[in-house]
Protein backbone atom coordinates (compact mmCIF):
# COMPACT_ATOMS: atom_id res chain seq x y z
CA UNK A 1 0.00 0.00 0.00
CA UNK A 2 1.11 3.61 -1.07
CA UNK A 3 1.08 5.47 2.39
CA UNK A 4 1.34 9.82 3.23
CA UNK A 5 2.22 10.45 6.49
CA UNK A 6 2.08 14.35 7.27
CA UNK A 7 3.56 15.21 10.06
CA UNK A 8 2.41 18.45 11.29
CA UNK A 9 4.52 18.60 14.64
CA UNK A 10 7.70 20.82 14.41
CA UNK A 11 9.47 18.91 16.98
CA UNK A 12 11.96 16.45 16.06
CA UNK A 13 12.27 13.97 18.90
CA UNK A 14 8.55 15.11 19.98
CA UNK A 15 5.51 13.17 21.41
CA UNK A 16 3.73 13.08 18.33
CA UNK A 17 7.43 11.93 16.39
CA UNK A 18 7.71 8.91 18.78
CA UNK A 19 4.33 7.73 17.42
CA UNK A 20 5.24 8.83 13.93
CA UNK A 21 8.10 6.86 14.04
CA UNK A 22 6.75 3.58 15.33
CA UNK A 23 3.78 3.71 12.93
CA UNK A 24 6.21 3.91 9.96
CA UNK A 25 8.26 0.73 11.71
CA UNK A 26 5.33 -1.45 11.70
CA UNK A 27 4.01 -0.76 8.81
CA UNK A 28 7.29 -1.12 6.75
CA UNK A 29 7.87 -4.44 8.10
CA UNK A 30 4.54 -5.29 6.29
CA UNK A 31 6.40 -3.96 3.18
CA UNK A 32 3.97 -0.93 2.64
CA UNK A 33 5.54 1.91 0.95
CA UNK A 34 5.79 5.15 2.80
CA UNK A 35 6.45 8.62 1.75
CA UNK A 36 6.63 11.45 5.06
CA UNK A 37 5.84 14.69 4.44
CA UNK A 38 7.05 17.12 7.35
CA UNK A 39 4.68 20.27 7.46
CA UNK A 40 6.63 22.47 9.69
CA UNK A 41 9.93 22.25 7.88
CA UNK A 42 8.20 22.65 4.37
CA UNK A 43 7.13 26.51 3.51
CA UNK A 44 3.17 25.86 2.96
CA UNK A 45 1.53 29.39 2.66
CA UNK A 46 -1.89 29.42 4.34
CA UNK A 47 -5.10 29.82 2.34
CA UNK A 48 -6.10 33.16 1.16
CA UNK A 49 -8.98 32.05 -0.01
CA UNK A 50 -8.64 34.22 -3.23
CA UNK A 51 -10.35 31.40 -5.44
CA UNK A 52 -7.40 31.67 -8.29
CA UNK A 53 -7.46 27.63 -8.08
CA UNK A 54 -10.96 27.27 -9.04
CA UNK A 55 -11.32 30.38 -11.22
CA UNK A 56 -8.25 29.68 -13.45
CA UNK A 57 -7.95 25.75 -12.78
CA UNK A 58 -4.59 26.45 -12.61
CA UNK A 59 -3.86 25.37 -9.24
CA UNK A 60 -3.13 27.18 -6.18
CA UNK A 61 -1.58 30.85 -6.48
CA UNK A 62 1.54 30.05 -4.02
CA UNK A 63 3.93 27.23 -5.61
CA UNK A 64 5.58 26.24 -2.51
CA UNK A 65 5.58 22.70 -0.32
CA UNK A 66 2.38 21.92 -1.71
CA UNK A 67 3.98 21.11 -5.21
CA UNK A 68 6.10 18.56 -3.61
CA UNK A 69 3.01 16.76 -1.42
CA UNK A 70 0.08 17.07 -4.06
CA UNK A 71 1.75 14.40 -5.89
CA UNK A 72 1.96 12.50 -2.74
CA UNK A 73 -1.44 12.80 -1.74
CA UNK A 74 -2.80 11.85 -5.46
CA UNK A 75 -0.89 8.48 -5.20
CA UNK A 76 -1.40 8.10 -1.53
CA UNK A 77 -4.31 5.06 -0.91
CA UNK A 78 -4.16 5.85 2.54
CA UNK A 79 -2.98 9.18 4.86
CA UNK A 80 -1.81 9.68 8.06
CA UNK A 81 -2.24 12.56 9.74
CA UNK A 82 0.35 13.10 12.86
CA UNK A 83 -0.07 16.21 15.12
CA UNK A 84 0.26 17.57 18.83
CA UNK A 85 -2.72 19.17 20.37
CA UNK A 86 -2.34 22.89 20.17
CA UNK A 87 -4.92 24.60 22.34
CA UNK A 88 -7.96 22.13 21.13
CA UNK A 89 -6.45 21.98 17.99
CA UNK A 90 -4.36 20.21 14.78
CA UNK A 91 -0.94 22.60 14.34
CA UNK A 92 -0.86 25.38 12.69
CA UNK A 93 1.44 23.45 10.14
CA UNK A 94 -0.68 20.80 9.54
CA UNK A 95 -4.34 22.71 9.41
CA UNK A 96 -2.21 25.01 6.79
CA UNK A 97 -2.16 22.17 4.26
CA UNK A 98 -5.53 20.86 5.13
CA UNK A 99 -6.47 24.03 4.11
CA UNK A 100 -4.53 23.65 1.04
CA UNK A 101 -6.23 20.45 0.05
CA UNK A 102 -9.48 23.75 -1.63
CA UNK A 103 -6.99 23.61 -4.35
CA UNK A 104 -7.75 20.30 -5.41
CA UNK A 105 -11.00 19.57 -3.69
CA UNK A 106 -12.92 17.74 -6.75
CA UNK A 107 -10.56 15.36 -7.41
CA UNK A 108 -9.24 15.12 -3.72
CA UNK A 109 -13.38 13.92 -2.70
CA UNK A 110 -13.42 11.75 -5.47
CA UNK A 111 -10.30 9.61 -4.36
CA UNK A 112 -11.73 6.69 -2.00
CA UNK A 113 -8.71 7.40 0.74
CA UNK A 114 -8.46 5.57 3.86
CA UNK A 115 -6.65 7.73 7.00
CA UNK A 116 -5.32 7.62 10.22
CA UNK A 117 -4.46 9.89 12.98
CA UNK A 118 -1.69 9.69 15.46
CA UNK A 119 -1.85 12.52 17.82
CA UNK A 120 -0.53 13.75 21.51
CA UNK A 121 -1.55 15.66 24.01
CA UNK A 122 -0.23 17.02 27.78
CA UNK A 123 -3.59 16.98 29.59
CA UNK A 124 -5.25 14.46 30.80
CA UNK A 125 -8.64 14.70 31.34
CA UNK A 126 -10.83 12.51 28.45
CA UNK A 127 -12.25 15.61 26.73
CA UNK A 128 -9.46 17.45 25.78
CA UNK A 129 -8.87 15.67 22.79
CA UNK A 130 -12.65 16.27 21.61
CA UNK A 131 -11.97 18.89 19.31
CA UNK A 132 -9.45 17.59 17.33
CA UNK A 133 -11.23 14.39 17.10
CA UNK A 134 -14.42 16.16 15.82
CA UNK A 135 -12.69 17.84 13.74
CA UNK A 136 -10.76 15.14 11.69
CA UNK A 137 -14.10 13.31 11.82
CA UNK A 138 -16.14 15.89 9.83
CA UNK A 139 -13.16 16.60 7.61
CA UNK A 140 -13.54 12.90 6.86
CA UNK A 141 -16.92 13.11 6.17
CA UNK A 142 -16.72 15.78 3.84
CA UNK A 143 -13.57 14.48 1.99
CA UNK A 144 -15.46 11.04 1.54
CA UNK A 145 -12.31 9.44 3.12
CA UNK A 146 -12.55 6.68 5.78
CA UNK A 147 -10.87 6.69 9.42
CA UNK A 148 -9.31 2.83 9.38
CA UNK A 149 -7.77 3.52 13.02
CA UNK A 150 -6.26 6.49 15.35
CA UNK A 151 -3.85 6.74 18.48
CA UNK A 152 -4.77 9.66 21.04
CA UNK A 153 -2.21 9.89 23.65
CA UNK A 154 -3.47 11.98 26.78
CA UNK A 155 -0.86 13.12 29.23
CA UNK A 156 2.24 13.40 27.23
CA UNK A 157 4.23 16.55 27.37
CA UNK A 158 8.00 15.50 26.84
CA UNK A 159 9.12 12.46 24.98
CA UNK A 160 10.16 10.37 28.18
CA UNK A 161 6.18 10.55 29.27
CA UNK A 162 5.43 8.70 26.12
CA UNK A 163 8.40 6.41 26.21
CA UNK A 164 7.37 4.86 29.01
CA UNK A 165 3.70 4.49 27.71
CA UNK A 166 1.77 1.74 25.48
CA UNK A 167 1.38 4.71 22.79
CA UNK A 168 3.96 3.99 20.87
CA UNK A 169 3.07 -0.15 20.43
CA UNK A 170 0.28 0.87 19.71
CA UNK A 171 1.21 3.13 16.60
CA UNK A 172 3.87 0.19 15.79
CA UNK A 173 1.10 -2.36 15.76
CA UNK A 174 -1.54 0.18 14.24
CA UNK A 175 0.80 -0.08 11.60
CA UNK A 176 1.81 -3.37 11.08
CA UNK A 177 -2.38 -4.24 10.99
CA UNK A 178 -1.98 -2.92 7.75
Amino acid sequence: MNILVINGSPHVKGTSALLMEEFIRGAQEKGHEIHVFHAAREDVHPCIACDTCRKTGNGCVFKDGMEKLNPMLADAELVVFVTPLYYFGMSAQIKAVFDRFYANNTALREQQKKTIVLATCGDTEDWTLDALKHHFEDAFRYMRWTCIGSVYALGMYVREDIEQSDYPREAYELGRSL
